[in-house]
């Protein structure tokens, strides 16, 4: 039986963001305005372009597969991202205060995605705040760091959108929002889990360090369909 971490968007749209997916039963995406990606309970041609059946126009999807893909002629392949999958085997939840971290809320948005831009850990729209739980940093009233969650396939949840503003690399604000997450996540009696690209090797370290190892490798495609 496949693990729900082979396929975690998939997974995450029929378990704990059922409630935030559209589609089909075999073929799933979330609501246009929280974030890009699709799950497909498998990458088969059949189920890509039945996302492209019932998909609105010009849409663009990410979706991650264990092996490559044939990309259907239908859709427009923007590119593809070699990544590794970690999950979390630490054996204690980080005692870390949260002091200096500070819950982001609707009135960050706009900072959260000027950030997002700047960096590009991965996309981020208007409402993908309601994914839940983004923590950052502010200095000098200017946010310099964050994370957050994204992917919910019960019991493992995803830390993602982990970027720090250039100006502030080097002062341990991603460990720090990181040992935050890890232990919000734990204390919720589930499990963390992240994605990588396989090139970010001061990211892999500092994954590694914070304790978590690489599970598999994964691909992330974006694709996009066309008017």
């Amino acid at each position: 039986m496949e693990h729900v971490l082979d396929n975690p968007i998939y997974y995450a749209l029929t378990s704990g963001h059922s409630h935030i997916a559209k589609g089909l039963d075999e073929v799933k995406y979330y609501h246009e305005d929280i974030t890009a990606f699709a799950g497909l309970k498998d990458n088969s041609q059949e189920n890509l372009n039945i996302l492209h059946q019932i998909s609105p126009a010009e849409s663009l999807f990410v979706f991650f597969s264990k092996t490559p893909v044939d990309i259907p002629e239908k859709w427009k392949l923007l590119t593809q991202i070699n990544m590794f999958q970690f999950i979390f085997r630490g054996k204690e939840i980080p005692t870390a205060g949260a002091t200096g971290i500070t819950d982001l809320d609707l009135e960050h948005v706009t900072e959260m995605i000027d950030l997002v831009e700047l960096t590009k850990p991965g996309p981020f729209l208007a409402k993908t705040i309601e994914l839940s739980n983004y923590t950052g940093i502010f200095v000098d009233g200017k946010l310099a760091a964050m994370a957050g969650h994204r992917f919910h396939p019960s019991p493992y949840r995803e830390v993602s959108a982990v970027c720090t503003h250039p100006d502030h690399l080097g002062k341990g604000y991603a460990f720090k929002i990181l040992q935050e997450q890890i232990k919000r996540i734990l204390l919720r009696s589930e499990i963390p889990f992240l994605h990588v690209r396989n090139d970010n090797e001061g990211a892999i370290k500092l994954y590694q360090k914070l304790g978590f190892e690489i599970r598999t490798d994964m691909i992330a495609y974006v694709i996009k369909k066309e008017a």
